[in-house]
């Protein structure tokens, strides 16, 4: 009789486990959002972990084995994680680029580095792209109205793919989105006193967060993040410091900071760091709120005058 119960609660267990996809996420502020669906259900997989740039990262062995393995696999898409995008197309699972999310507006890429005041170059329709968008901007995570929208099809999918916990996804995303909707506030508050004076960031991934923010970015040190800077291009930043009185150049843990000691010297800019991807947080579901309010913290704390 115990056997005959022992048995049956194992096979229940077994059903209960296989029912639930294989799931993973490539960068921590996506893995976060994921996390946070998945609460209560199972954990989804990180792959790149340490705050590895997405720009230049190199895929290892057990990484291709984890996307082989995988369900379902939720990255951006290959504006970002371009070295995911063969690798993805060879793999069974269903690959989820969050770029082409229902409702998701994506705004163009900036050029030049050097901008004025809200130049995003962009109307506020919604002509949304969602094929060939290689002249978009892919840092969406970085704007909680997006991630917003991100988190609803994050729980579409997970239900479609285990539909006995897709009432508990519903209910996590909706928990999410109500978290996602008060972190817009705080982050408003956060820098009421620095909306409107000038920095430079390292390069251009915050193009979402300023339009949300009304933040007063007028640069980039670098046009792309895989290559460092030119003689002519320091030139270049260290005039538009002057020319837009810049209170701060900021550096990401991701690339190298001495640069930033380079452009600042003899100014009265000051520096500071900006972490898009939460190089130093621990992954899970609460590190995508602490990932956007560091960064409307760090801005605050580099802007604000000093007394």
């Amino acid at each position: 009789m115990h056997r005959t119960l022992l048995a049956i609660t194992l096979s229940l267990w077994s059903l209960t486990t296989m029912a639930q996809p294989q799931v993973v996420a490539s960068i921590l502020p996506i893995h976060s959002l994921v996390a946070g669906v998945m609460q209560d259900i199972t954990e989804p997989e990180l792959l790149l972990r340490g705050g590895s740039s997405p720009h230049d990262y190199r895929l290892r062995p057990s990484d291709v084995r984890t996307l082989n393995q995988a369900d379902v696999v939720f990255w951006v898409g290959a504006e970002l994680e371009t070295v995911l995008a063969r690798p993805l197309a060879q793999a069974p699972a269903q690959a989820v680029a969050l770029m082409d999310t229902p409702g998701m507006e994506l705004l163009p890429l900036r050029e030049g580095g050097l901008w004025e005041a809200h130049d995003h170059g962009h109307g506020h329709g919604h002509d949304h792209h969602h094929h060939h968008h290689g002249d978009e901007d892919a840092h969406i995570w970085l704007e909680p109205g997006r991630a917003a929208l991100m988190v609803e099809h994050i729980a579409t999918v997970l239900s479609e793919h285990d539909p006995t916990h897709a009432e508990q996804y519903q209910h996590n995303a909706a928990s999410v989105i109500a978290r996602l909707h008060a972190l817009e506030d705080e982050i408003v508050a956060t820098l009421a006193s620095v909306r409107t004076i000038p920095y430079i960031v390292f390069h251009d991934a915050y193009q979402y967060f300023e339009d949300r923010f009304g933040t007063l970015a007028v640069g980039s040190i670098t046009l792309n993040p895989e290559r460092r800077p030119g003689a002519r291009r320091i030139i270049d930043i260290r005039q538009r410091i002057a020319e837009r009185g810049a209170s701060c150049v900021f550096s990401e843990p991701q690339f190298e900071p001495t640069l930033v000691t380079t452009l600042i010297e003899g100014t009265e800019a000051r520096s500071g760091v900006l972490d898009p991807l939460g190089a130093t947080l621990t992954p899970g579901p609460d590190a995508y709120f602490h990932l956007l309010n560091g960064l409307a913290e760090a801005l605050r704390e580099c802007l604000e005058p000093r007394v």
